[in-house]
Formats: C-alpha cells, structure tokens, sequence
C-alpha cells in the first residue's frame, strides 16, 4: 500500500499495478481489491494491473486482456472472460473446455 500511496502522490490518470496482492492473506487482499475499485470508481483513475489472482482481477475490472504464453488471447468484460472457451483452455486445460 505504500507504493500505491507514494504514486497516487502525482496525482496519476494512469496506474500501473504489478501483483498488488501478492503474499497477502485473503483479508489483505480483499481490502485491497476495494481499495483498487475505489481509486477507478471515485478518483477517475485507470488501472493497468497484472494479477494472477482471478477474484481480484474480477472484482476492479471493467475490461480485461488475456495473454498466454505473451499472446492475446481475449478481450472483453468480466462475465466474457469467464465464459471464454480460449481462457478456459488456457487456464483448467482442454478437458475443462469438453
């Protein structure tokens, strides 16, 4: 949180967030996944964030980009992404897609 506060001291239209929750308990993390959706909802800030943690990503996300293996592969809104076939594969494998 530290960081998120030094860089919202320049008071960015743009920030980027690498693993904002990683080591945090479910707690910390879900205090941090408020604290993300209300620097978008109530300061107009963009978020760029990288997070392997679906639920977060979910939870601050208007639009999502997939990458696997550093390709492309979806776009789109939360619930498109979570009905993705290609994002689906990707991540619980082929038969999860069967």
């Amino acid at each position: 949180r530290l960081e998120i506060a030094r860089a919202l001291a320049s008071d960015p239209k743009l920030l980027l967030l690498d693993e904002p929750t990683a080591g945090m308990n479910p707690g910390e993390t879900a205090q941090m996944t408020q604290f993300i959706s209300r620097l978008r909802l109530e300061l107009g800030i963009a978020i760029l964030l990288i997070e392997h943690d679906m639920k977060v990503v979910m939870g601050v996300s208007e639009r999502i980009t997939v990458l696997d293996h550093g390709e492309r592969i979806a776009e789109g809104s939360p619930e498109e992404i979570r009905t993705d076939p290609l994002v689906i594969e990707a991540y619980l494998g082929k038969q999860a897609t069967a």
